[in-house]
């Protein structure tokens, strides 16, 4: 049970380092699609 609880307290500080770094949910959006280009080429 403590392992799950770690796992979601990390969870958790990930996705908000992830969303500090854009302004709005729509920037977020902007950066997912930015970073899928970059793995799309890389890929190619």
């Amino acid at each position: 049970m403590m392992r799950v609880t770690r796992l979601m307290i990390a969870a958790f500080l990930v996705a908000s380092v992830a969303l500090a770094g854009c302004n709005t949910v729509s920037g977020f959006g902007k950066d997912l699609e930015h970073l899928g280009g970059k793995i799309d080429n890389a890929a190619s």
